[in-house]
């Protein structure tokens, strides 16, 4: 089975975010679902932009649609474990925001999954992506250091 790996970028780190393992986010076999590690991904890549003042719903005059997501699942976890998530976003390429999140355990660091979303700006009006405006390239790049 080929499995996906994803390389975290350190370097393009903007923003951590800690949470922890709700019980509603357990499914049958008592560790976090599916369904709310997505959730909780989405909570915490909602947080870093908003720190950056760009709300996902207008970025620069833009919302933002997912494209695509890959997971990488590493160990579990379960409720009510304290987590932490670490949104990395590289500097865009074209019409697309990658953002990278890593999830780990607050206390020991082990990591419970990584995760890859494309993510594109759409103009309202024609609903085609856009290029990724300059501010907002400029706000990613700041929030990194670079």
């Amino acid at each position: 089975m080929e499995r996906v790996q994803l390389d975290f970028p350190d370097a393009a780190i903007i923003h951590r975010h800690s949470l922890s393992v709700r019980v509603t986010d357990m499914n049958y076999g008592r560790h976090l679902g599916h369904d709310a590690l997505v959730s909780l991904l989405h909570e915490a890549r909602i947080q870093a932009f908003a720190s950056l003042e760009l709300p996902e719903w207008d970025m620069h005059g833009y919302p933002s649609v997912v494209a695509d997501l890959a997971v990488q699942y590493q160990s579990e976890a379960r409720w009510p474990d304290a987590l932490l998530v670490e949104t990395a976003v590289p500097s865009p390429e074209g019409k697309a925001l990658t953002v990278y999140q890593r999830m780990i355990h607050a206390e020991s660091g082990r990591p419970v999954a990584t995760a890859r979303i494309n993510q594109l700006l759409v103009d309202t009006a024609t609903g085609r992506p856009v290029a990724v405006p300059a501010s907002v390239v400029e706000a990613l790049a700041k929030a990194r250091g670079t």
